[in-house]
């Protein structure tokens, strides 16, 4: 299966493109040795914003319900150097026009709050909806074949705190030309911090097939039993200490490959 991605319209050629990954920064070492969390991670694709690796946009829910966004570059030497700071307020009532206040802009750049907002907009979408929500685009957009669907959700097995949720979604990519984005939801006082190096969402692709439901036999749960004793059998002669006094077997990955399954048989 093939899927088309395309590069995100309003800043197109920046961002990195789409990876599979299976390692996580923050998991602990003993995560390598397991392989159906790695095989988790590694679903689909990890996405990145239409940022260079240098540039960083964070964004702020302060107490008075401001979403404020700073954007900024990072040197080589790790100082960052503020580009500008806007604010915007909801409005009340059902109006939906949000007040927007230019707070800084670097002189060097000569940029107009109308230039400022272009930028904001192609980093960002949907804000506000649900409350303290943001859309952070993605660099590159997909395309997939008759029938398949791309599921957009948060890293997975990111556990790193503090935590702020990404709403799922999933979408039918095959006829609706959907710019890619993933929607968090900052509490008051939250703040995120989007950069060029790090992922902000992954993607899955499924079909769109119905699933159902059907009760197990005496039968079906006597082949569940034996096919766990003989796994666990198997897996217990494969067994090796590690270096951190934990007990491993590579006997997963081993079938894996003798059956040709799996996302490592790609």
């Amino acid at each position: 299966m093939q899927v088309t991605i395309l590069p995100n319209q309003r800043r197109p050629g920046v961002g990195r493109q789409p990876v599979r990954e299976n390692r996580r920064a923050w998991l602990p070492q003993q995560a390598r040795f397991c392989p159906v969390l790695e095989d988790g991670s590694r679903l689909g694709f990890l996405v990145y914003p239409p940022l260079e690796d240098p540039e960083v946009l964070q964004i702020r829910r302060t107490r008075d319900e401001t979403l404020r966004f700073s954007f900024a570059t990072t040197a080589e030497d790790g100082t960052t150097r503020p580009l500008w700071i806007l604010d915007m307020t909801a409005s009340a009532g059902g109006g939906g026009l949000d007040a927007h206040e230019l707070r800084f802009v670097d002189e060097q750049l000569q940029l107009s709050q109308e230039q400022v907002l272009g930028q904001l907009d192609a980093l960002t979408v949907n804000l506000n909806a649900p409350p303290g929500a943001v859309g952070i685009r993605g660099g590159f957009d997909f395309v997939t074949p008759e029938g398949w669907d791309t599921v957009y959700l948060g890293v997975l097995n990111e556990v790193q705190p503090p935590h702020v949720p990404v709403l799922a979604a999933r979408i039918e990519t095959d006829w609706y030309s959907q710019p890619t984005e993933f929607r968090y939801v900052l509490g008051t006082g939250q703040t995120i911090s989007i950069a060029g190096s790090a992922p902000i969402g992954q993607v899955f692709f499924v079909p769109r097939e119905p699933v159902e439901l059907q009760e197990g036999s005496d039968a079906d749960a006597t082949r569940f039993e034996e096919a766990q004793r003989e796994y666990w059998t198997e897996r217990a002669e494969k067994e090796r200490p590690t270096n951190f006094g934990t007990i491993h077997s590579y006997h997963y990955r081993d079938v894996q490959r003798a059956r040709g399954s799996g996302l490592n048989a790609e």
